[in-house]
């Protein structure tokens, strides 16, 4: 497969890399383009009218020969970018990963790594966002061997199957492993949660008289019920929740239509 890797967290994050590694390990053809610096919480955010600096990931290319490229911006810019200016044969998945911090329940309305993911589903590619809990124990490298194999399998099964459709899945590794009866770690599929922060805005007055506000908190989840992506992780499973773009009620279509 030729797989396009993106992230939120910089081209430099080892997460990213990590990914770069079990790819090549398995034979398949790894491109980079990510943001040049770290970009997390933007979502789908688009610049708009601003120049994008496009730069050659040096690192990346001479560790491993691959194409990589930094952009200054977004990871949709990243990602949006190279699939419609750079690249010259379209990638067979689109991989945004593997973020240093879970993406779980209402976070993956602000997460740039499933933006980036995001954007590769718009262009009709099958896109995974993957992340993983700050404190986990399982490494980078682990997770990304594991990913690899997962999605080995996804992508052979859908060929099997000639499912032409993409798909769009969020994927969160879990802080510790709870193994299944074969020894392996286990994936689960289910809903978003509900996520909600306590003191969600931090607040500094500084001597000259101007106020500021920093993005903090404690997590306060509102639903980590036994179906949703908050259980799952918590009870040490890799979950997987399918997502889509279409923000469409359609059940609220229904009743108008019927009335």
């Amino acid at each position: 497969m030729r797989i396009l890797i993106s992230n939120d967290d910089s081209v430099a994050a080892y997460g990213l890399e990590s990914l770069v590694k079990a790819f090549l390990a398995k034979g398949h053809e790894v491109v980079v383009s990510a943001p040049a610096r770290q970009q997390s919480g933007m979502a789908h955010a688009l610049n708009v009218g601003k120049p994008l600096e496009l730069l050659q990931a040096d690192k990346l290319r001479e560790k491993y020969g691959i194409e990589a490229w930094a952009v200054d911006g977004t990871p949709t810019d990243s990602v949006k970018l190279y699939l419609e200016a750079i690249a010259e044969e379209k990638p067979d998945v689109v991989v945004s990963g593997i973020n240093h911090g879970a993406n779980l329940a209402t976070d993956i309305l602000y997460s740039g790594t499933v933006g980036a993911a995001m954007e590769g589903m718009l262009h009709d590619i099958s896109s995974f966002a993957v992340s993983m809990d700050v404190d986990s124990e399982i490494s980078y490298d682990e997770a990304a061997e594991e990913f690899a194999k997962l999605l080995e399998q996804v992508m052979k099964g859908r060929a099997a199957a000639e499912e032409e459709k993409p798909v769009f899945w969020n994927v969160n590794f879990p802080r510790r492993y709870a193994l299944g009866e074969d020894g392996r770690p286990q994936v689960v599929f289910g809903r978003q949660g509900k996520r909600d922060y306590h003191n969600a805005f931090k607040k500094q007055e500084r001597e000259d008289g101007r106020i500021f506000y920093t993005v903090a908190g404690e997590i306060f989840d509102t639903d980590k019920s036994e179906p949703t992506d908050i259980y799952a992780v918590e009870h040490g499973f890799i979950a997987v929740t399918p997502l889509m773009v279409d923000l469409t009620d359609y059940m609220m279509i229904e009743k108008l239509l019927n009335r």
